[in-house]
């Protein structure tokens, strides 16, 4: 028994410092060159958050004012915050719904969404991507 002891002792297997050292610098390679696009990555995922929130609220937008019209709305107007508000509501959305115009056929014309990073706007009949900014917050 002492003797495998001894031969243990003897028989030491580990890495050495300049090993571990190695391994410590590759993985910081590794980290330097992945967390830059992985921060892209998120980027791009919280601008399709905002534009998925953004339809539903147009979608919660253009009932409100489906119904505003059914009961003698005029076309062509900007819904009040009321209105943005219910259908803020009820599209279940984070962000805010900033404005909504309607054109003289009662069809949004153009809308601005705020989303809790991004804001986007409607215009044209689309949500443009290129307009997809950081939303500003301000201080209460």
């Amino acid at each position: 028994m002492v003797q495998k002891l001894k031969e243990l002792r003897k028989n030491k297997k580990g890495f050495t410092l300049v090993e571990l050292i190695v391994v410590l610098v590759i993985l910081g390679i590794l980290i330097a060159l992945l967390v830059p696009s992985l921060t892209g990555y998120i980027k791009k995922a919280d601008q399709k958050v905002v534009l998925a929130e953004a339809r539903s609220a147009q979608m919660a937008v253009q009932t409100i004012a489906s119904e505003k019209y059914e009961v003698g709305q005029t076309a062509g107007t900007t819904l009040t915050a009321t209105d943005l508000a219910n259908a803020k509501e009820l599209s279940e959305v984070q962000g805010t719904i900033t404005s909504a115009t309607l054109d003289e056929n009662n069809k949004i014309n153009t809308m601005t969404y705020a989303g809790t990073k991004y804001t986007i706007s409607f215009a044209n009949g689309k949500w443009d991507e290129s307009t997809i900014t950081k939303t500003t917050t301000t201080a209460p």
